[in-house]
């Protein structure tokens, strides 16, 4: 067995170091350390050593045969105010590959272990300086690709899920509270807890969990991008409607019919949801083998399209649209007129389409002049909030599967145990039990419980330094 296998994940006994920074060339990189003996063993690498802690002191770092390796910027955390709740040190030097690794190698000759992936950030939910989601908005952050992800992060990482999930299980303790006193109480003089009050207090933790567990799916358009299909006969200008949403080039825009014989996919960063928008092969009965395929893929994303915008450029291209579009989604759909620099559409024009195609919004648009492009991107992020939901200011939202499946639990033993209540099928002291089980999904989740599992599964990924 290896020795890095051995390591105990819970034991915060060795002193940890690793480079926070990303490698390779760059003006400066950080080394961090933390644990015991981390202001010793920067001592002694160091001229001299910071005075004061949380200050940034400029000093000559040597080897322990005494060669300089850097002069570096060196900051002295002393615990519990550090990230990690230990005696830390930040160690600021040039950047490239050689400087900051002889400083590693110095300080893990003189007993520091090299860190692995996400274990500062184990050790400070360990020590009580963030709970697992807080840790897991850490490495979010970190990963955010779009400025939606990054607020959600920004949220989670000062603690707004992590209250919720708090206040959520209060509340079924609340509830717990209420049978427990039943039970344990019956002849007080007050009498028995009514059961429709126990009823009724149910309800309401019901009704908190499903608002919370609504949240999941705009929780997965922040992760992973609202898929937005463009859909439409072959040279309706998808392509051309495609690039100039971009603002660049990225699909081939010719006037020959089933140029894109495969699907083109960008993220669009919007404010408020990334969108994934696809060019897909123009929809049509094709002869050729491998535009054939080009239209079976077209196909398969529209059945999993979050939004599909309907590309036309005129009346007679909607009848043909509406006849492939049929029956193969169940995304809201978005008429979008094309090319109304050469051929504006009328009002009725645009009531047609929305009709024969199903479509709850209809927008002109011109990729030449870039007319319209700004109302179809509303239009777009519109319909996504009225069928996904919004990401409402300072609301907590789910956003991992493993966050959807803790609430999921809970929600389902409420459930059971409202029905057992109002069936009176089972004493109260069994009936309990779920309410019990719903609190310690709560508080995996949050890492209130011991879970060493779950905090293997939230690390793994992390880089190493974080």
């Amino acid at each position: 067995m290896s020795g890095e296998s051995r390591i105990n994940p819970l034991d915060t006994s060795d002193t940890i170091v690793a480079q926070a920074s990303a490698a390779g060339r760059g003006a400066l990189a950080i080394v961090r350390m933390s644990g015991p003996n981390a202001h010793a063993i920067g001592a002694a690498v160091t001229e001299t050593w910071p005075s004061v802690a949380r200050s940034a002191h400029l000093t000559t770092m040597r080897d322990s045969s005494d060669a300089a390796l850097d002069q570096a910027i060196v900051i002295r955390y002393d615990a519990p105010r550090s990230f990690t709740g230990e005696d830390a040190v930040e160690i600021i030097t040039h950047g490239g590959l050689v400087v900051s690794t002889t400083v590693i190698g110095a300080l893990v000759a003189l007993g520091a272990r090299v860190a692995r992936p996400g274990e500062f950030s184990r050790r400070a939910v360990l020590n009580g300086k963030l709970d697992i989601l807080q840790a897991e908005a850490t490495g979010d952050l970190i990963d955010a690709s779009s400025r939606a992800a990054q607020r959600v992060a920004l949220r989670q990482l000062d603690g707004g899920l992590s209250r919720r999930i708090l206040s959520l299980r209060d509340e079924i303790v609340g509830l717990e509270a209420l049978i427990a006193y039943d039970i344990d109480f019956p002849e007080e003089d007050d009498g028995p807890i009514a059961p429709a009050r126990i009823a009724a207090a149910a309800t309401n933790v019901v009704s908190s969990l499903e608002k919370l567990l609504s949240t999941a799916r705009v929780g997965v358009l922040v992760r992973e991008g609202a898929l937005v299909v463009l859909a439409g006969a072959p040279n309706v200008g998808k392509s051309s409607l495609f690039n100039a949403v971009l603002g660049e080039n990225r699909a081939i825009v010719t006037e020959i019919p089933g140029t894109t014989r495969d699907a083109i996919e960008a993220v669009v960063d919007t404010p408020s949801i990334p969108l994934r928008l696809v060019d897909t092969a123009g929809m049509r009965d094709a002869s050729d083998v491998v535009e054939r395929i080009g239209v079976e893929i077209s196909t398969t994303y529209v059945a999993r399209a979050s939004v599909v915008l309907a590309c036309v450029d005129g009346p007679e291209s909607i009848d043909a649209l509406e006849q492939a579009l049929r029956g193969r989604t169940e995304a809201p759909v978005i008429a979008v007129w094309t090319k109304s620099d050469l051929r504006a559409p009328s009002d009725a024009n645009l009531a047609s389409a929305r009709e024969k195609l199903g479509a709850t919004d209809s927008v002109a648009v011109s990729a030449e002049t870039g007319a319209g492009i700004d109302a179809l991107v509303a239009a777009i992020t519109q319909s996504l909030a009225k069928h996904d939901g919004v990401i409402e200011p300072d609301a907590p939202i789910l956003v991992k599967e493993r966050h959807r499946f803790a609430v999921e639990t809970a929600l389902a033993e409420v459930r059971a145990f409202q029905n057992v209540w109002r069936a009176r099928a089972l004493p109260a002291p069994v009936a309990a039990v779920h309410l019990r089980t719903a609190i310690a999904a709560l508080e995996d989740l949050i890492g209130a419980v011991d879970v060493e599992d779950v905090l293997d599964e939230v690390f793994r990924r992390f880089c190493v330094g974080k």
